[in-house]
């Protein structure tokens, strides 16, 4: 099917036969709720090949879930999608909970390896400021209760707000997949599709934000970031409807949709990164992330070194203190983070360059991680202190229309020892960490 054809199927009316066919299910007795232990949240955080990333479009009375996933084998059983409605991340009991056939979505080419599967929930049963819990149904093997770990492979949460409950329109990449990262590879396209009315669609292009400061730094001491920033520049015309949209551009794009039949128009913030990303190809591209543990001085020589590659190499292997196979699990440790860091916590700019990216690269994934009902989020590290104590950051929800999902770290001067500290056993390490 053409792409143009499969857009229409999105965007058209016919979307209505699936819309009043999840309503339906909705009249049916709801699965037993799950009692959960108090979720804990950093095995969210895990590197894994396949994120479960949901993306939603509301339609009339209903909220539609999207979500990619490989074809099924033949003979397999159809998959199911678990919705479950928390009023808060760590509330003990649910709201709700229902069982959902995750149906092809029209316009999904069955021969195709990977595609879209859909279910709706009724908009009145998600409040503003609550839950969704989207998983994978899977049939336990045993009557054990669920664990508070969380997969993240088969489970993702969605924090209900006004905008996310409102907007009626999600992202397709140039094979009709949703895309539900907020990022894509430059050189990439992607298409809006709507429900109802087509939307016209324009942009602008901001410059993407700046590193992280250490966790010891006094906000105070800083000079204030401007209070909006410098559009890059714009489209001249709105996209036409069906058309994809190419945005050759590096930086930070808002697309703006809708204006057309009365519906207001909504920003969608969506990042273009270079072609190797969430991953590093590039000597820029390795060498940025050593801001943590280098100083600017480091990093301009090797940026100008002869052979800047090599000279990685060397920065590393002396750093492992001559050992070869160290110098390697150095790296290789080093560079997965900042790789699932991109994967997990890119917004408004690259995951490594965000708070949360900070002491996920140098510390590592949190022991254990918290969302508490104020909508902060606690890292736990069980030995991150100078003296192997455990240790407690705690971010703060700081959105705005282009960065919907930023935290920020709450800074202490505390942290300076333990941070240097961590540095330091980068820099001259003898054990692996």
């Amino acid at each position: 099917m053409s792409y143009p054809k499969r857009k229409a199927i999105y965007d058209g009316r016919g979307a209505w036969f699936w819309l009043a066919l999840g309503l339906v299910g909705l009249a049916s007795p709801a699965a037993a709720p799950h009692l959960l232990a108090t979720p804990d949240f950093a095995g969210l955080y895990r590197p894994v090949p396949d994120r479960l990333l949901p993306a939603t479009r509301r339609e009339g009375d209903s909220l539609r879930i999207f979500i990619n996933q490989p074809v099924a084998a033949p003979g397999s059983a159809p998959m199911r999608l678990r919705l479950t409605g928390w009023a808060t991340y760590e509330a003990k009991q649910p709201l709700w909970q229902v069982l959902r056939l995750a149906r092809p979505y029209p316009g999904s080419t069955p021969t195709a390896p990977v595609q879209v599967l859909t279910a709706a929930v009724a908009a009145s049963q998600l409040a503003p400021g609550a839950v969704l819990q989207v998983s994978l149904d899977k049939p336990a093997l045993t009557n054990q209760p669920p664990s508070s770990d969380q997969d993240p492979s088969t489970t993702a949460w969605l924090r209900l707000t006004p905008e996310v409950l409102a907007r009626p329109f999600v992202l397709l990449d140039s094979a009709g997949l949703v895309l539900a990262r907020p990022y894509v590879n430059a050189g990439e396209s992607v298409a809006v599709a709507t429900f109802g009315l087509t939307q016209p669609v324009r942009w602008r292009r901001y410059p993407t934000g700046t590193p992280a400061l250490p966790p010891f730094t006094d906000p105070r001491s800083q000079v204030a970031a401007p209070r909006t920033l410098g559009v890059l520049d714009s489209s001249a015309a709105p996209v036409a409807a069906g058309n994809l949209l190419r945005l050759p551009e590096q930086g930070l794009y808002a697309l703006k949709v809708g204006g057309a039949g009365g519906e207001p128009v909504r920003t969608l913030p969506l990042l273009v990164v270079p072609a190797s990303f969430p991953g590093q190809s590039t000597a820029p591209e390795v060498i940025a992330p050593l801001l943590y543990l280098t100083t600017t001085a480091e990093r301009q020589a090797l940026l100008k070194a002869p052979d800047p590659k090599r000279a990685i190499d060397r920065f590393w292997l002396d750093a492992a203190g001559g050992d070869q196979m160290r110098g390697r699990d150095m790296i290789r440790r080093y560079y997965q983070r900042v790789t699932t860091a991109n994967e997990v916590f890119t917004g408004h700019k690259a995951g490594w360059l965000t708070d949360r990216g900070l002491l996920y690269v140098v510390l590592g994934p949190p022991q254990s991680v918290r969302r508490l009902p104020t909508g902060e989020e606690r890292w736990h590290y069980d030995q991150a202190g100078r003296q192997g104590e455990a240790v407690a950051f705690t971010f703060r929800p700081r959105p705005s229309t282009l960065a919907p999902n930023n935290y920020e770290l709450v800074r202490r001067p505390e942290y300076e020892l333990l941070w240097y500290a961590a540095v330091e056993q980068w820099r001259r390490t003898t054990t692996a960490r």
